[in-house]
């Protein structure tokens, strides 16, 4: 009888220590230790007809001869005379809401681009609505240097990244990052996909204007409320989709 207990008591006490040590290692790992954060439950942000477009803008693109662009470029509803980029610049179609624009090969569509457009602003207000981020104010709005893993990021200001970053994931994770200011990468600094993560797969929406220094290179897809600016040599894998003015200065931007 007395053994009968002993061994109860062992039992009782083992169940006690295995529950707290499973709590604990629990709480220990945070979303940004996690190989896959919440991706599995963290939908696209839906670009509908906007997503057939490398640069998309509201208000016009201006360019810095020559940039290298490949993927579909359009502005809407401002006339095509504000989509100043040549046609040997553009792999893919130019559209436009009237017979103005780039000439041979320009193409008209007024119906197709208001699509678009409010495709655009949908994806945005998608993006910026997200609820429950992982990840509040990463860095105090300084992500430079940082690996990032999938999930929903929120910034209450600017974000700067003044040295290399990782976009770390597999193919199918998803990243949000929601900035509700400004967006600035510095000079010469690079975004790196790492672990078979996919640029349409990562979303970046910004309510301030956003600033890709000389000779840098993003990944992405970029949805700005305000204007999109790439300085001298700056290149994108990804979608620049303004709600204002793209502005371009010898740049590559390509479609993921």
């Amino acid at each position: 009888m007395l053994l009968n207990k002993v061994f109860s008591i062992s039992a009782i006490v083992l169940a006690v220590l295995t529950g707290s040590c499973s709590k604990d290692n629990s709480a220990s790992v945070s979303p940004m230790q996690s190989s896959s954060g919440r991706s599995g439950s963290l939908a696209p942000v839906n670009l509908g007809v906007a997503g057939n477009f490398v640069i998309l803008s509201k208000t016009g693109i201006t360019d810095v001869y020559k940039s290298s662009i490949i993927g579909n470029i359009g502005t809407s509803p401002i006339t095509g005379a504000a989509l100043l980029v040549s046609c040997s610049e553009v792999a893919g179609e130019i559209y436009t809401v009237d017979a103005a624009g780039p000439l041979p090969c320009r193409t008209t569509s007024a119906t197709m681009l208001g699509t678009a457009v409010g495709n655009m602003q949908t994806a945005y207000t998608d993006a910026a609505g997200r609820p429950t981020p992982d990840f509040l104010n990463l860095g105090a709005g300084n992500i430079g240097g940082k690996t990032l893993t999938p999930g929903l990021y929120k910034w209450t200001s600017a974000v700067t990244i003044p040295t290399d970053i990782t976009i770390s994931g597999g193919p199918t994770d998803i990243f949000i990052f929601q900035v509700s200011g400004t967006l600035k990468m510095s000079p010469a600094v690079r975004i790196t996909l790492s672990g078979g993560a996919l640029a349409k797969n990562i979303f970046w929406q910004v309510a301030g204007a956003v600033t890709l220094g000389t000779t840098s290179h993003f990944e992405g897809n970029i949805l700005g409320q305000t204007a999109i600016n790439l300085q001298t040599g700056a290149s994108i894998n990804g979608r620049l989709l303004a709600q204002t003015a793209v502005t371009l200065q010898m740049n590559a931007v390509t479609k993921p």
